[in-house]
């Protein structure tokens, strides 16, 4: 079964006061439809916790070419891409009613050791026979920091709290975009449709953890260009840069 595909209605409660899917509610499908997907070829959750090790999620790069409405039924399918380097990659494509490609998005995933924090590479973990070689995106996202010529202001100080934490004990990566969103602010969130995101998580964040929340934009050719960190301290724990 080389690609996971689900039907989904569209609830009011995944989408913003325009009626549409807000770009977290589109990344917990992604990840949930990834973990039944990778449960299903045999390398999900409960396979990986045998051995200490879970999915992590390092960058993700998402492409909004027609946001789904409240009430839109669409579908959603996702396939992994097998090794790049150090990472596994995962695609994922929304599709409205009619078939036509509306949201397109690329994961790259790392595998962690649970009790060390190190990272594991297992070149036998995914069985090859279960890729598929079909492009949402052609290519992996990249790395994302704040341009050197862009002035980062510190907007917010954030405290990770209960509704930040996923099972893992650690902020959820939704959480980042949702933070981000908040620190872009809801003249700009609210106006202007997002069309496209690409992030970056660097570093895990634990509940009692301030982060704090760094802002630039610049307003370019293709659009606004706003750029979001969050920094642990001097770390970086993540980095966002968003396109309306």
């Amino acid at each position: 079964m080389n690609k996971y595909t689900e039907e989904i209605i569209i609830p009011c409660y995944c989408t913003d006061a325009s009626w549409r899917l807000k770009a977290a509610s589109f990344m917990d499908y992604a990840q949930e439809a990834a973990n039944r997907h990778a449960t299903i070829i045999g390398f999900g959750y409960d396979d990986l916790i045998k051995s200490r090790t879970a999915w992590v999620l390092s960058r993700m790069h998402i492409k909004f070419l027609k946001a789904p409405l409240w009430r839109d039924k669409v579908t959603l399918s996702t396939w992994h891409k097998g090794a790049n380097r150090l990472f596994y990659v995962r695609d994922f494509l929304m599709s409205d009613s009619e078939g036509q490609p509306a949201v397109i998005a690329t994961t790259s995933w790392l595998v962690l050791n649970l009790d060390t924090r190190r990272l594991v590479r297992d070149p036998g973990l995914v069985d090859e026979g279960t890729t598929c070689s079909d492009n949402a995106m052609e290519t992996p996202c990249d790395k994302v920091q704040i341009p050197k010529d862009m002035q980062a202001e510190l907007v917010h100080e954030h405290t990770v709290a209960y509704s930040d934490v996923d099972m893992n004990g650690h902020t959820n990566n939704v959480m980042y975009v949702v933070w981000a969103m908040n620190v872009v602010g809801y003249e700009i969130t609210s106006r202007m449709p997002l069309k496209e995101l690409k992030i970056n998580f660097n570093h895990e964040t634990r509940p009692g953890d301030c982060v704090s929340l760094y802002r630039a934009s610049a307003q370019m050719e293709d659009g606004l260009h706003c750029f979001v960190e969050g920094r642990l301290g001097d770390t970086s724990a993540f980095c966002v840069e968003l396109l309306f």
